[in-house]
């Protein structure tokens, strides 16, 4: 629920003042501080084709893009179009693990799909080729549950692998991957009846499993629905809009101020959060929040960019306490570790920071901060060469202080790496996506503001 205009709006259409009924966040205090935080900041033309990017700069994004697309292409499979979760930095085969398909990844890879044909780095009947596949898979082979998909899965069958859940917010990256696909190859008539297909089945009110307005994180056939949902600020944007823009199994638009927006502060930045850096990312690689607010006056773009400067001004501030510290080099977030994969984050809750830095934190975030992000990039690649910059782009992660060098790149890292470079330079992701009725309808039921309304000549 969500207080306007001294009244609280409820899912199921009420008006009233009892916040008891469904204690969330309390707007009250947390707006104004918002609404003073987001009209101070001076509003900009948006970045998505930004023209003071240098041609030395535009040649080393195009090499990152390039070699992200080449990952996408190698790792997925041709016979059912999934992608596998990660793979060595060089493509060599390795380990069982390295056959299991990530749903997250495969919605990343139809994008790269797109973004190679558009670059011309894969031919476009080929690219167009691969799609067919996959969507073929997802709307007929690929077993679903109301329409949505298995996290983790066998990369040649399709097969469940790790006991995994029926994942809602895994499904929406592949709906953003599947969507995106159609708005891109809109000419192929196959692509785009299947897409709709895929989409029109997926029951988002099955998965609110009798909450008013939360979805849940997910169903397994052992246990049922999950107990924990999406009621916090986190990388779930992507999955309400399409939840609340479905033209089949719609939820209440109120959904939207159904969750928790954490307030943080750090240094001179503030910005609703709840988790790593890469929360930030994965909803705005599809969707083009830039120079719009929802109802509680939130921009969510200018929020993501405020919550990346800190992140960089958090790690410049302990990379001396760990030995690591070189300029411009900077990037925490979820990411392998020198003991395993860790949720890395400057806020509370989670892992604590020991050095590790994870590329896709700066890369996932050049369409906010191409200024901070690059020059991370390039001193990277400067000052490590090919132990962090190889076949597929970046490692995913790296330890100085440790010397540990990553030798694997995980998908859903390369996959915001792309798709943020790509925005970045060209903001096709975001124009292919945004083309799709269901979405800019969920934004207007929102009661998103027009982008007209708050550029600046």
């Amino acid at each position: 629920m969500l207080e306007l205009n001294g009244a609280t709006h409820f899912c199921d259409g009420r008006i009233g003042h009892d916040w008891s009924l469904r204690p969330r966040w309390r707007p009250t205090a947390i707006l104004a501080t918002v609404l003073a935080m987001t009209l101070a900041l001076p509003l900009r033309a948006a970045p998505g084709t930004n023209s003071q990017i240098s041609a030395a700069d535009r040649s080393f994004l195009e090499d990152i893009e390039r070699r992200g697309v080449l990952y996408f292409w190698e790792q997925s499979d041709p016979a059912t179009g999934l992608v596998r979760d990660r793979a060595d930095a060089d493509g060599r085969s390795a380990g069982t693990d390295h056959d299991i398909a990530s749903l997250a990844a495969t919605g990343f890879g139809l994008v790269a799909m797109c973004i190679g044909a558009e670059h011309g780095w894969i031919p476009r009947d080929q690219a167009l080729g691969r799609v067919r596949i996959a969507l073929r898979f997802f709307a007929t082979r690929a077993y679903q549950q109301h329409g949505w998909f298995y996290h983790w899965m066998e990369v040649t069958t399709g097969k469940r692998r790790w006991n995994s859940e029926i994942s809602s917010i895994d499904t929406s990256y592949l709906l953003g991957g599947i969507l995106t696909a159609a708005q891109c190859f809109s000419d192929d008539r196959e692509i785009t009846k299947l897409a709709g297909e895929i989409y029109d089945r997926v029951d988002f009110e099955w998965m609110l499993d009798s909450d008013p307005c939360l979805l849940s994180h997910g169903w397994t056939p052992e246990g049922g629905f999950l107990k924990l949902r999406w009621d916090t600020y986190a990388e779930d944007a992507l999955l309400y809009l399409l939840a609340i823009g479905s033209p089949t199994h719609p939820i209440p638009a109120e959904s939207w101020y159904a969750w928790k927006r954490p307030l943080y502060i750090y240094g001179p930045y503030q910005f609703v959060s709840g988790g790593p850096l890469f929360t930030h990312q994965y909803a705005h690689a599809w969707i083009d929040f830039r120079n719009r607010r929802d109802r509680g006056f939130l921009d969510f773009f200018k929020n993501s960019e405020s919550a990346t400067r800190a992140n960089q001004l958090y790690y410049s501030r302990i990379s001396g306490a760990v030995d690591i510290s070189l300029q411009d080099v900077w990037g925490i977030s979820a990411s392998d570790g020198p003991n395993g994969y860790k949720a890395y984050g400057e806020i509370k809750y989670f892992d604590s920071v020991d050095g590790t830095i994870a590329p896709s934190a700066a890369g996932g975030s050049l369409m906010f901060t191409p200024d901070l992000s690059i020059p991370a990039l390039r001193a990277m690649r400067e000052n490590f060469g090919d132990r962090v910059y190889r076949k597929y782009g970046f490692v995913d992660a790296y330890n100085p202080a440790l010397s540990w060098f990553d030798s694997d790149v995980v998908g859903i890292d390369v996959g915001i790496i792309l798709l943020s470079a790509e925005n970045l330079s060209r903001g096709s992701v975001w124009q292919w996506f945004m083309a799709n009725y269901a979405i800019s309808h969920a934004m207007d039921l929102v009661g998103f503001t027009h982008r007209e309304n708050h550029i600046r000549e």
